[in-house]
């Protein structure tokens, strides 16, 4: 009998163990390929206290234990500072909270370089997930220095699965981040600053320059030297932008960088342009923009009844960046229009790319749709449940959220395709020498190069009277015109 109920009893223990299995292996396996190799890196934070899930940003900084392991098995694990980030992303009326995490010493992770300090973006208002991700690929395409590196993560906190985050670098001083240099000189050398309109926190320092409000981040507590260096430095280059002279302003600040993150957020109208994430670097007293921070309140995705800022952000039609802060002053000069006009016209290809059929959109929906798919259906996060006011109310269905990013996109590029385009070359229809008259002289010009002369200001296009190619009834035409008989092919007029 004893032998009976030990069998029963090892029985109901190997069947309960075989059970536990099962549901783990369920719970993972969405992450796993054939091979069991994890699809994108995978986070798990356990905090000291449990209390990981419920943190608010008020809460600061708690101990945690960290574990990250990369898709080549690779497998980091230490101890870390963790709290809730973010400004608006931190409100309590925002479930799915973003985290910042921060080593003792600096740790490359996951390839990115080494930092102390790292970001786990929530893109808790992007029903898409995919807003920043592209901004800042874009970014890093125009060769905008400094741009965050960023990698697809699942992440854990105490045990909760919290679905699909954005592991990133912060935007701050470091030879892996900012690489500029806030040791020499005091700190009165180099620095990094970014636009914020209104919000005050008490860690954080602020000045004005041109009526323009900004935040010191680097130097992160700077002494009353050093911000007095900033504020002279900062009203110098504004009275140089000020002054419309393109040769001084090159001097102060860099141009290329100016006219990319200009473009970019030309392009996706991001709602915090003239408000917050917007930053600014002084390296060797040149002020550069950027780096790129801060896009899921972008590419149409806020509350056309919000404000009227968020209502301008929703149309794919209009300026939007040009009436902002430093741009208000440079976007009042034709010839940083002809940097913008020649940025776009560089990549625009790229830009049509990001939407097209087999291009960027639908790389990381085949790359990563799965890990989409969990973090809204596993972890919860349906985007018809958590929005808050501030964004655009989303679509129930994921693919519609997509389907409006996409045509949003290609509505807005469209557009800026008319507006930035290159003028399309111009030319008087018979003048073939290019004199800005017709004459007999066009007719004999069109004679010569038939008969292969060379003609040094030959211009063809307006040559070719009728569109069918050049040869000698082209110069008839030019005659009849000059003797002033019927002509039905424009010649004298502009194409």
């Amino acid at each position: 009998m004893k032998k009976i109920l030990s069998f029963l009893l090892l029985t109901v223990l190997v069947f309960s163990l075989f059970n536990l299995c099962s549901f783990t292996a369920s719970a993972e396996e969405a992450n796993d390929d054939s091979t069991g190799n994890i699809l994108v890196p995978q986070i798990r934070v356990t905090t000291e206290n449990g209390s990981g899930t419920t943190l608010q940003k008020a809460d600061g900084y708690v101990n945690a234990d960290i574990t990250i392991a990369d898709t080549d098995g690779s497998v980091l694990t230490d101890a870390v500072q963790f709290k809730v980030r973010g400004n608006s992303t931190a409100l309590t009326s925002v479930a799915k909270k973003a985290f910042t995490f921060k080593f003792a010493k600096k740790k490359d992770v996951l390839g990115m370089g080494k930092g102390k300090k790292w970001a786990l973006l929530a893109n808790a208002f992007d029903p898409t997930l995919m807003r920043n991700y592209i901004a800042l690929d874009f970014a890093r395409e125009m060769g905008l220095k400094f741009t965050s590196q960023q990698r697809y993560v699942e992440l854990w906190v105490d045990d909760s699965y919290r679905g699909c985050y954005v592991l990133t670098e912060p935007v701050q001083e470091g030879t892996d981040r900012v690489d500029i240099d806030i040791e020499s000189n005091d700190g009165m050398k180099d620095f990094l600053i970014e636009r914020e309109a209104t919000r005050s926190e008490s860690d954080v320092t602020y000045f004005k320059t041109d009526g323009i409000r900004f935040a010191v981040s680097e130097p992160e507590e700077p002494n009353a030297d050093q911000l007095a260096y900033i504020q002279s430095t900062m009203d110098e280059i504004m009275a140089v932008i000020k002054s419309g002279d393109r040769d001084v302003i090159a001097e102060r600040i860099d141009i290329p960088s100016f006219t990319r993150f200009y473009l970019l957020n030309e392009l996706y109208k991001t709602v915090d342009f003239d408000f917050s994430s917007v930053f600014f670097y002084c390296k060797d007293g040149v002020l550069y923009a950027g780096p790129a921070w801060d896009y899921d309140l972008a590419a149409g995705n806020g509350n056309a009844n919000y404000s009227a800022t968020a209502r301008a952000s929703t149309e794919t039609d209009g300026l939007f960046a040009a009436e902002r802060h430093l741009y208000k002053y440079l976007c009042s000069y034709d010839w940083f229009n002809d940097e913008i006009c020649a940025a776009y016209n560089e990549y625009s290809g790229y830009i049509e790319n990001i939407y097209s059929e087999g291009g960027l959109m639908d790389e990381l929906l085949n790359d990563y749709g799965e890990l989409f798919s969990r973090n809204f259906n596993d972890a919860g996060w349906s985007p018809a449940k958590w929005w808050v006011n501030v964004q655009r109310r989303p679509d129930t269905a994921f693919d519609a959220n997509v389907d409006y990013l996409r045509s949003w996109l290609r509505d807005r590029n469209e557009w800026l395709s008319a507006y930035y385009a290159l003028p399309a070359e111009t030319h008087m229809i018979g003048d073939a020498d290019g004199d800005g008259v017709v004459t007999i002289l066009d007719a004999t010009v069109i004679q010569r190069v038939l008969v292969d002369f060379t003609v040094p200001s030959f211009n063809e296009k307006a040559a070719d009277v009728d569109g069918d190619g050049l040869d000698i009834t082209d110069a008839t035409k030019i005659q009849r015109f000059l003797a002033e008989l019927i002509d039905p092919y424009h010649v004298g007029e502009m194409s």
